[in-house]
């Protein structure tokens, strides 16, 4: 065949090609049409129907908790309550502000936290762009080679997009429960950093208690000291037997073993103080006389709103949220899905024939995936996202319970506390009376005081003493946990 059949031969077959692709596209746009709008009409009876593959999340009124929570969190929040203030405005003291800024800073739980956020952000940037189609390009040539023929090649340029139809709202619970997740996560970071500063807090007053305790005893040691010489003393003379003598030495050495007990503590509450600022144990220098500046609070309970702030009742109630999302992508599952793929590029391989030079090519195609039979996975797969669903619910609820009894807890003891205090102080200061009265009768003389009577004086005089300095830190740690327990840390 010459030159010009052959390229009447070529035309000839390109123009089939190209009318078999048009009449194909044609077809398949018109089977499109149907099937979206048969998916249609099945995707609005199946929302009319309640199936719950559609609706947000909303927070059941089952009982009286949630239905009280779903009350309180649709009231404005009251930015004055103690849980609400910057913990700047609650713990003024500059050395504790430089610590606890630190701890923020360098925290390895904050920082985990932080970046458990990031990934849930991520993840829920992925979930959006799950709506766009899919473009893959994936060029490929053959050489190929007959008997004593010339080598033949061929190659293609082709470019493949793949969209699948959100028609029963499987990427769609997707995306809100990565929403949720990404709340949860972002409210983990705030419980977390409300769990440091409350930390930094603690640990701060604990070493100031300590350190207080540790000077106290160190000083009634050296006093213990010379009242050992003063019993000596008081030998010589006849005013006392060796048991006086004995007894002020063994007294002595039980204050010096107390000693070496607050040094181990201190030491460790140091650490404690160390890890919470990521950094290598060291001692951190604390003012011996600072007091925490408490508010009045004069409540006994505080309302759901304020308990409805803390960042771990809100990640629970988030993660009830992308429960419910994963329960309703269970259902979805159940129904059909629609994926739309469309091919085309540059090729010189159209069917059987190669021609020189190529040309462009369209191809497009739908897929209906209908569920009928799938061992089971579908119906298993719901049943357990149903009963993950229930134990977040239960969650949510005790995480409410639990914040109202941590509340309570912390508001009785700071109560109580205050009261003890002005027992405490009372009871020292008649102690270092008593103190002062017996040692000064059994060094005049002529009364009946033995050195038991200043002994015993002396003894309940420090232990009266270590316990103001205890209950000091009890109040102090009472209001901490009371501003951590209403969320506070913003």
């Amino acid at each position: 065949m010459g030159g010009y059949g052959q390229r009447r031969h070529r035309e000839r077959n390109r123009t089939i090609c190209t009318n078999l692709i048009y009449s194909f596209t044609t077809q398949t746009d018109m089977r499109l049409n149907k099937i979206i709008i048969s998916l249609s009409a099945v995707a609005l009876l199946s929302a009319a129907t309640g199936c719950n593959i559609y609706k947000k999340f909303e927070l059941p009124e089952d009982t009286a908790i949630t239905k009280e929570y779903k009350e309180a969190i649709e009231s404005p929040v009251d930015s004055t309550t103690f849980g609400n203030l910057r913990w700047e405005d609650v713990f003024t003291d500059p050395m504790l502000v430089d610590l606890i800024t630190q701890a923020l800073e360098n925290n390895k739980d904050l920082q985990n936290a932080k970046l458990n956020v990031d990934i849930a952000q991520a993840q829920l940037q992925g979930a959006k762009l799950s709506y766009l189609p899919s473009l893959a390009l994936s060029p490929n040539g053959a050489l190929a080679k007959y008997g004593e023929g010339s080598w033949g090649k061929t190659y293609q340029i082709p470019a493949a997009v793949n969209w699948e139809v959100d028609i029963f709202a499987k990427i769609l619970n997707t995306k809100r429960g990565a929403e949720a997740n990404y709340r949860y996560a972002d409210d983990y970071r705030q419980a977390v950093r409300s769990q440091i500063i409350a930390a930094v807090a603690n640990c701060y007053y604990s070493l100031v208690a300590l350190e207080n305790q540790l000077a106290l005893s160190r000083q009634t040691a050296t006093l213990w000291s010379q009242n050992i010489q003063t019993m000596e003393d008081l030998k010589m003379a006849g005013r006392v037997t060796e048991a006086a003598v004995v007894q002020s030495r063994a007294q002595y050495y039980s204050i010096l073993g107390s000693i070496t007990d607050l040094e181990t503590s201190l030491r460790q509450t140091n650490n404690s103080m160390s890890l919470l600022l990521n950094v290598m144990p060291q001692s951190w220098t604390v003012s011996p006389d600072v007091k925490l500046a408490i508010p009045e609070i004069y409540r006994e309970s505080v309302p759901m709103r304020e308990l409805a702030s803390r960042p771990d009742v809100r990640a629970a109630e988030e993660s009830l949220a992308a429960a419910y999302y994963t329960t309703a992508g269970a259902r979805a599952a159940f129904y059909p899905s629609l994926n739309i793929t469309a091919n085309g590029g540059y090729t010189n391989l159209l069917g059987s024939m190669i021609v020189n030079p190529g040309d462009f090519f369209v191809q497009l195609a739908a897929q209906l995936t209908v569920p009928i039979f799938s061992r089971g996975t579908n119906i298993a797969r719901l049943k357990v996202a149903k009963a993950q669903q229930t134990q977040a619910m239960n969650n949510f609820e005790y995480a409410i319970m639990s914040a109202s009894a941590e509340v309570s807890n912390a508001l009785t003891i700071y109560e109580k506390t205050k009261e003890k205090m002005n027992y405490l102080t009372e009871q020292v200061d008649n102690l270092s009376k008593s103190v002062e009265i017996t040692e000064e009768l059994l060094t005049l003389g002529g009364y009946n005081t033995t050195y038991l009577e200043v002994l015993t004086a002396q003894q309940s005089l420090l232990s009266a003493q270590m316990a103001l300095i205890t209950c000091e830190l009890t109040k102090s740690q009472a209001v901490v946990n009371l501003y951590q327990s209403l969320g506070g840390g913003r």
